[in-house]
């Protein structure tokens, strides 16, 4: 074979300079890509009370890699802000996930008593199911200033998850109200603009601090809100524990005597299985698409002898306008309301059951 010329020698040599500049360069390219692709977990705070379906959202967290829990804050709501603490602790040492802070917070709703709810519960708050003590240290830090923290060190990241009373968000917002607008969204477990469980026009969590709940609505930041109105239709069987229990670990275990307890207290209530409410909430963070959402103007009711806690949706965005007309009133108009909540109207529950259960299966 004919040798190269010199020629032939330096254009080969520039061909294979070109191409390696050409690969360093597509790779710096790819790598802020990859790197977006490597952080873009979405960053969250969970606000919970826990509570059996909180303890199922909790692990549902844990076992989902979308989802980088920055704190755990504890709010008195199904049980003691004590007691709380203790159940968020052990199922965290359960998960194996000490590293996350675990801050208590609010022993008590502003303005009135605290309403513990044993009976949809248990004793212990888990259902009864047992677990073995924590590994898992609290954190020093009040929850509501952990949550100004943790807002402000990753501003416009933090996705805010209350699955209790918003007893503590509140707190938070009134003692730096410059965090509202670093916030990137709440998504909360509570409300319904179709009728209560506590009573008939109130949810449990709004119910339990409606001048909370107030402050949170009013705050000016995006919410989404998963009520009774998704979770009533999100339930868990006989069917799916039988899942969870067939590849069942530490966690699953557990999982599965929650929601054996779960489907015990709805038996004849008209419920085909046990709603797992909280559940819902973190996983319409994994995956938005599971809800069907509308744009309302929502208000907390504070003053109703009947209906203390409710959250008053406005489905048409619109009220009549008012004016007095000497010794009586006319409507003359209609004036807008400015939508301040995402209402999560619709779900699709057979496809958020499939991922609880796939995500802490064999657990």
């Amino acid at each position: 074979m004919r040798p190269y010329s010199m020629s032939a020698q330096i254009k080969q040599f520039l061909k294979r300079i070109a191409l390696l500049a050409l690969s360093v360069l597509s790779a710096a390219m790819m790598l802020p890509a990859y790197a977006q692709f490597q952080t873009a977990n979405k960053k969250i705070i969970i606000d919970t009370d826990p509570g059996t379906d909180d303890a199922l959202a909790i692990l549902l967290a844990v076992n989902s890699p979308e989802l980088d829990i920055r704190a755990i804050t504890i709010v008195a709501g199904n049980v003691t802000a004590d007691l709380g603490l203790e159940n968020a602790l052990n199922v965290m040492s359960l998960a194996g996930r000490c590293e996350v802070p675990i801050a208590r917070g609010a022993a008590h709703p502003l303005f009135q008593k605290l309403n513990t709810e044993e009976f949809w519960n248990g004793k212990n708050g888990l259902g009864g199911a047992e677990l073995p003590p924590s590994g898992c240290d609290a954190s020093s830090q009040f929850g509501p200033d952990l949550i100004i923290e943790m807002v402000r060190r990753y501003p416009h990241e933090i996705t805010l998850v209350p699955i209790g009373p918003l007893t503590n968000i509140a707190l938070a917002i009134s003692k730096d109200p410059s965090i509202i607008p670093l916030v990137k969204e709440v998504v909360l477990m509570g409300g319904s603009i179709t009728g209560g469980n506590v009573n008939a026009a109130s949810e449990f969590n709004i119910h339990s601090d409606p001048e909370a709940a107030s402050i949170v609505f009013n705050a000016g930041w995006p919410i989404t809100m998963v009520g009774l109105d998704v979770t009533e239709h999100t339930l868990i069987t006989n069917a799916d524990v039988a899942r969870l229990e067939a590849a069942a670990g530490p966690e699953a275990r557990f999982a599965a005597a929650v929601a054996r307890f779960q489907i015990g207290t709805y038996q004849g209530t008209g419920f085909g299985g046990g709603a797992v409410h909280d559940a819902l909430a973190v996983g319409a963070v994994i995956d938005r698409s599971l809800l069907k959402t509308q744009d309302m103007r929502v208000d907390i009711e504070t003053d109703g002898k009947f209906t203390r806690g409710e959250t008053v949706g406005n489905r048409g965005n619109a009220v009549d306008r008012i004016v007095p007309r000497g010794d009586r009133l006319e409507t003359v108009g209609v004036d807008a309301v400015q939508p301040n909540v995402q209402v999560a109207m619709g779900v699709d529950s057979s496809r958020f059951i499939e991922l609880l259960v796939s995500r802490l299966r064999g657990k």
